[in-house]
């Protein structure tokens, strides 16, 4: 076949760099899937993986793209035959085999999931890992018994796309939603997204977290980590669940056992990059059905392939918000 376009990652002279070029099929990496990419989107793990911000990729040269969607054009497993559409996310996918930011992929069929009805391709990309990150962590803090009557949630790092599509479908569930950011002017886009409350990030005196604090909170989505996961712990209520989704802002976390112990929470690690079937397909067919967020159009930007590299500066410069699509194939 013809060749076609990608966006490689390489190191050069030591430094990571980034830039389109063509390759032939014959390039791609092992597997039994073959998809004709329609869709990627923008995380921030893409961002530092493509900039060299932050040591994500485990080998060089890399495509990168931790999400795709599309089309089957071959397949040597039984579950996917040419024509259906499918996504792929997570994985070694743009980290240590080559990813969504190409007209086409290959991969192992493990790592394939149905589209399924009630999403379309676009759809599936504006949602992506960080949409499949939020639901999972959602379905994890229920299985947990976390209930909308037992109490509000909160929501770090609310702007980016983990958080807003987390408050999006807390709020839908009929939980009481308090987003945390340090974006003031974000507010009403927040509260748009159905947050009933909007905390601001520099009013919190994290010098100064105690082992217990006043119990606020029966459940929390945690973007950031570090010393605002650790004020979370302090401030959960009785028998509260947290997510653990992302490092944002540290990896570290400084805290005391009293509120495990005293208290009962649960701190719940989300690891949505290796999380197999059945509990991976749930969770998507969840997301297109009572988890769909209702916002998801609003939140959501579609951006020319040509586009990528220079959206990644929005995202390493903490300027990112909501979700963003790539259209590879420039449907």
């Amino acid at each position: 076949m013809e060749s076609f376009r990608a966006l490689l990652i390489e190191e050069r002279e030591g430094k990571v760099c980034s830039g389109f070029v063509r390759l032939q099929e014959s390039q791609l990496d092992a597997g039994d899937v073959t998809i004709r990419v329609a869709y990627s989107s923008v995380n921030y793990k893409d961002a530092l993986a493509a900039t060299g911000k932050g040591k994500i990729i485990r080998r060089f040269p890399c495509v990168g793209g931790i999400d795709l969607a599309g089309t089957v054009v071959a397949s040597s497993d039984a579950r996917f035959s040419p024509g259906d559409p499918v996504i792929a996310t997570s994985f070694d996918i743009g980290v240590a085999h080559h990813g969504g930011y190409a007209e086409m992929a290959r991969v192992p069929g493990d790592w394939v999931v149905p589209l399924p009805a009630g999403l379309s391709l676009f759809e599936a990309m504006a949602l992506g890992t960080a949409g499949f990150t939020a639901a999972l962590g959602i379905v994890r803090m229920e299985e947990n018994g976390l209930r909308p009557e037992k109490g509000p949630v909160i929501v770090t790092g609310a702007t980016g796309g983990v958080g807003s599509l987390a408050i999006d479908m807390l709020a839908q569930r009929g939980y009481h939603v308090v987003a945390l950011t340090g974006k003031e002017s974000e507010a009403d886009y927040l509260r748009g997204l159905g947050a009933a409350e909007v905390m601001l990030r520099q009013h919190l005196d994290l010098s100064k977290i105690r082992p217990l604090d006043r119990g606020r909170w029966a459940g929390a989505v945690d973007n950031l980590g570090g010393d605002v996961l650790a004020w979370i712990a302090s401030t959960m209520e009785q028998g509260g669940t947290i997510a653990s989704i992302g490092l944002a802002a540290s990896m570290s976390l400084n805290t005391t056992v009293a509120p495990f112990i005293l208290r009962g929470v649960s701190l719940l690690g989300v690891d949505s990059g290796y999380i197999r079937e059945p509990y991976r397909r749930g969770v998507w067919q969840r997301l297109a059905s009572d988890l769909r967020p209702p916002h998801l159009a609003a939140m959501t930007r579609r951006i020319a392939f040509d586009q990528l590299p220079e959206t990644f500066a929005e995202y390493i410069a903490g300027q990112a918000k909501g979700r963003v699509v790539v259209d590879v194939a420039g449907s």
